[in-house]
């Protein structure tokens, strides 16, 4: 195995190490063993992707547990997402380690400032603000400022960007003179108007958003000794999960919950660096060893999620990675491995009928349908794909269209399901949902066509999949308020369908058949990616989304876009898989012309 430990200090004693059941490890391979046995002081643990890190710290928690050096109250693990987070809980519970609190930096924040804000400021909290396009379109009309839906989401980017850089209105102002991209019709004087007229209109109506969060719990525990003596108090062993993704302000917060103590690991990998247009920093990660030399850091680069042939590439892509690592397969490779693939098509519609063409061959040969997923770098280029798939009637589900447990059928299932409750008789958790779920309208095979009827289904499928999972013996009370707790977490189950996704909103999922669309110049690497660190920024995503493919994979580009005239060439970062990837032309794989 190719995981290795770098630096290590003694960390667990013969008494804890005897104490502990260590038959816990024993599915993990040396690397991870190591990780998980260092239980006390700074711990970095570098993980590529595949490489088994969700369960390498989730060992790490429950073995500390069970040797007896961790109170479960007293471990707060932190994520950046509210479904990693649960997943993070779910975990430890399968590992008998319930009471740990798995939280996103936002939800950790969020519980202190409510809990202490009547004792520091009086009188209740202010509002969260769940989204910040509303507010700023109001504060672009207070200005008369004209912005479209994509310059709205821009400034948002903005708005967080200065404030997880903990940047006064001033200090931004230099940094938009030199390092700032501002959307098309939008000066420096209005940008800057712009983020003082949306702070007005939240002072007026007593609202936060998510980064005052951050700035307020930072803010109360600077001023209040007695609160952070109360939170340390709480907390005394902390784990980060994807580390290169935190930011300044989070980095700050981080280190007032520790204070002067030691007990700290961190996970992550600076080839997944994906986020710092919004603010984020690698160099956290990268500088772990420097603030603490004597962490122990150890290497995780054993993937176990991608055929040896899709490994081959992440790591030719990695190679120009700063600090990337090189992946190593598991596992053994089957004899007829599917080597990935670059395949050259006509235009966008083209390009999309025949990512549809190919879906169907991955269905056909066997692979899930939720187990295939189609990539983009920007959300306007799904439209043409989804176009496809309604015409070959397969279902899909855009992550970040719609939230699962927003959807007007599964608001009903939940109801139905708690009203169920008062009449459960005794059967398995199947059966009873099965039967709440049929007198809704579901049934055992889906509808032939796709659209909204075959949308329903898939979310009732996805509820009665989610129960089938359940340990047995579990209660439908006690998975109707499970489904509560995610509906709140916004943890959501998969649906039977092909996904649609954005390669931000990838990061962290894995399908077997990924087909990336878009490998061109102006989209992969975007347009306006001019710098150096912005063009990085854009290799980093394409490694992320490689790594997302499992079996197949699948790279491709249209020669034309927009216009039929707009000649588009292929991606830079094409021509430096070499002969690591096979390639198609557009005669042998473009679809029919119109």
């Amino acid at each position: 195995m190719r995981g290795s430990v770098v630096t290590s200090t003694d960390s667990e004693t013969p008494a804890q190490a005897s104490t502990a059941d260590v038959s816990l490890l024993a599915s993990l391979n040396d690397a991870q063993r190591e990780a998980a046995l260092a239980l006390v002081g700074p711990v970095c643990i570098l993980a590529g992707a595949g490489t088994g890190k969700t369960r390498t710290i989730t060992h790490r928690i429950a073995y500390g547990i069970r040797a007896g050096v961790y109170d479960p109250s007293r471990v707060l693990a932190l994520t950046f997402t509210s479904k990693a987070a649960g997943e993070l809980r779910g975990r430890l519970r399968d590992l008998g380690a319930s009471g740990v609190a798995a939280r996103t930096f936002h939800a950790a924040a969020l519980s202190q400032l409510g809990f202490f804000w009547p004792h520091t400021v009086g009188g209740p909290a202010p509002a969260i603000v769940k989204g910040k396009g509303r507010l700023i379109a109001e504060a672009a009309e207070r200005i008369r400022l004209r912005l479209d839906p994509a310059g709205v989401r821009d400034m948002a980017t903005e708005i967080e960007w200065r404030k997880v850089r903990e940047l006064s209105l001033e200090e931004y102002a230099i940094q938009l003179r030199t390092t700032r991209s501002l959307p098309k019709g939008v000066g420096d004087d209005a940008a800057l108007a712009l983020l003082q007229a949306y702070e007005d209109i939240k002072d007026e109506r007593r609202q936060m958003d998510f980064e005052d969060v951050l700035l307020a719990t930072v803010g109360m525990l600077e001023l209040e000794p007695w609160v952070t003596q109360r939170v340390r108090e709480q907390y005394r062993f902390f784990v980060v999960d994807e580390y290169q993704d935190v930011s300044p302000l989070q980095q700050r917060l981080l280190q007032l919950w520790l204070g002067e103590r030691r007990e700290l690991c961190v996970v992550g990998d600076a080839a997944q660096t994906i986020y710092s247009f919004a603010g984020a920093s690698s160099s956290f990660l990268t500088g772990f060893p420097e603030r603490y030399p004597d962490a122990r850091v150890v290497r995780l680069e054993d993937n176990y999620r991608s055929t040896s042939a899709i490994i081959a590439v992440a790591n030719e892509v990695a190679r120009h990675v700063p600090y990337a690592l090189t992946l190593e397969p598991a596992a053994e490779t089957p004899r007829r491995e599917p080597l990935p693939e670059v395949l050259q098509f006509h235009d966008d519609d083209d390009e999309a009928r025949g990512v549809v063409h190919r879906i169907g061959e991955d269905l056909r040969g066997g692979i899930p349908i939720e187990s295939i997923a189609v990539l983009y770098r920007t959300n306007v280029q799904a439209a043409a794909v989804e176009r496809a798939l309604q015409d070959a009637g397969i279902a899909y589900s855009a992550i970040g269209q719609r939230r699962f447990f927003e959807q007007p059928e599964v608001r009903q299932a939940l109801s139905a399901l708690r009203a169920a409750v008062m009449q459960e008789t005794e059967g398995p958790l199947f059966q009873a949902v099965s039967d709440v779920l049929r007198d809704l309208g579901w049934t055992h095979e889906p509808p032939a066509d796709s659209g909204a009827l075959r949308d329903r289904w898939n979310s009732w499928d996805a509820l009665l999949r989610l129960a089938d999972a359940q340990p047995h013996g579990t209660k439908l009370a006690e998975f109707s308020a499970e489904l509560q707790q995610r509906a709140k977490m916004q943890y959501e189950p998969e649906l039977r369908a092909v996904t649609l996704s954005s390669i931000h909103a990838a990061k962290g999922l894995e399908w077997d058949s990924v087909t990336i669309i878009g490998a061109s110049e102006g989209l992969l690497p975007i347009w306006y990616a001019e710098s150096q660190a912005e063009l990085d920024e854009e290799r980093r995503l394409l490694y992320v989304a490689v790594t997302r493919a499992r079996k197949r994979l699948r790279l491709t580009h249209a020669q034309f876009g927009g216009r039929r005239d707009a000649e588009r060439p292929a991606s830079r970062f094409l021509a430096e898989l070499g002969t690591r990837i096979r390639r198609g032309t557009n005669g042998a794989f473009g679809g029919p012309r119109r």
